[in-house]
């Protein structure tokens, strides 16, 4: 089945890609580099991804997804190539840069194509299906850069985490015919401005919610590994946390269709958003791998449920034949968090430590959070009597 396809690929790709945002940042800090560079060097994964992610949406809904999926993966795979070929700080840069970039033409189509199959009813089924699948990833690839690491060492660990995605360039070549076609768009569909889709309110709040949930989730993979470096944990231990992050990730994402039975796709949006906010500000309160390791699983239930609810919104109140473009449009408002959050907060925790990183993030959370209960779900609640 295409939705089986679209998962296992996902499977393979992501634990590469998840991955090597655990291997950077630590093999950049062996040789030397603060944190504010770290951070520097992890905003190029974001940097042309913001820019591209629209184009990529509106090439999906024009020329199909297969094609865009396989440059995307062997993107990737060229990209993990690069620093056991170049040793040094220029092609941790460009590595960044590059696989970023490619990893867009991969994950904005799985985005856009996976509300298509099947009919409404299977929508939201489907993209849990799909979130299972990164959570999954997401476990596998930090815990294989962490023992790699130790075990292997920097530069083997990039070539263990090529063989996924390189599984998902073969996967896609030998069975990428099962995916969608191209979507029929109208030629006034064609000529308007992807921008044009922010004139509908309820899209316009789905993005900002999801861009709040990406904050986090971006915050805790790229600062979780240099507070673990500073406190003196091993690269497997920070892998084996990160990965109990991902463990959460999946748990909450199997629990979701029961969740969906009791609130709104949006309700449980917002509730996530705080409850990840209330939790950030607990991990610089404790140096313990376990006390870290149960906070880093509270945290990914909070931010398990962003990105298939998410997805699921905006795909419905995306106009019919625009779907990837709607995707892209969340993953450039995604991406520009994830270029300006590493920096940001990267320059912050160099200049005053780690609480403020933290304190920061969660006041950010829970503010927005309590922003959007007022303005989307207090309003639709029932007037007692």
């Amino acid at each position: 089945m295409p939705i089986h396809l679209i998962v296992v690929s996902c499977v393979l790709i992501h634990a590469g890609f998840g991955g090597v945002k655990v291997l950077l940042p630590l093999h950049a800090l062996s040789l030397g580099v603060d944190p504010f560079s770290v951070g520097v060097m992890m905003a190029l994964f974001a940097l042309c991804p913001m820019m591209i992610a629209l184009y990529v949406g509106r090439l999906v809904d024009r020329i199909g997804a297969r094609r865009p999926m396989l440059w995307g993966s062997g993107g990737v795979v060229l990209a993990l190539l690069l620093p056991w070929f170049f040793p040094g700080l220029p092609a941790l840069y460009a590595m960044a840069l590059i696989v970023g970039t490619a990893f867009q033409f991969f994950f904005v189509p799985t985005q856009g194509i996976t509300g298509a199959l099947g009919g409404p009813g299977e929508r939201a089924r489907n993209y849990s299906l799909l979130s299972i699948g990164f959570s999954i990833a997401s476990f596998l690839g930090p815990l294989i850069a962490g023992f790699s690491i130790d075990h292997l060492g920097f530069h083997a660990a990039y070539l263990a985490l090529a063989a996924g995605p390189l599984g998902a360039v073969l996967l896609l070549w030998l069975k990428g015919n099962l995916l969608p076609k191209a979507a029929v768009k109208s030629a006034a569909q064609d000529r308007g401005s992807s921008f044009d889709l922010l004139r509908n309110a309820k899209l316009r709040d789905a993005i900002v919610a999801s861009a709040l949930i990406s904050i986090a989730w971006d915050l805790y993979q790229f600062y979780f590994p240099i507070y673990g470096h500073s406190i003196g944990l091993s690269a497997s231990a920070i892998g084996t946390i990160i990965s109990t992050f991902a463990l959460a990730v999946f748990t909450i994402r199997v629990a979701l269709p029961r969740l969906m039975r009791m609130m709104s796709e949006f309700e449980i949006l917002l509730y996530a958003i705080g409850f990840s906010g209330v939790v950030f500000v607990l991990f610089p309160f404790f140096v313990n791998p376990w006390l870290l390791a149960g906070v880093s699983f509270l945290l990914g239930l909070g931010c398990g449920v962003g990105q298939p609810m998410s997805m699921s919104l905006i795909y419905g109140l995306s106009p019919a034949g625009r779907a990837s473009e709607g995707a892209g449009l969340r993953v450039m408002f995604n991406h520009f968090t994830h270029l300006v959050v590493p920096i940001a907060f990267g320059g912050l925790g160099t200049l005053f430590g780690f609480a403020p990183v933290f304190v920061s993030c969660s006041a950010l959370m829970v503010g927005g959070s309590y922003y959007g209960y007022w303005k989307e779900v207090r309003p639709r609640r029932p007037v007692a009597d």
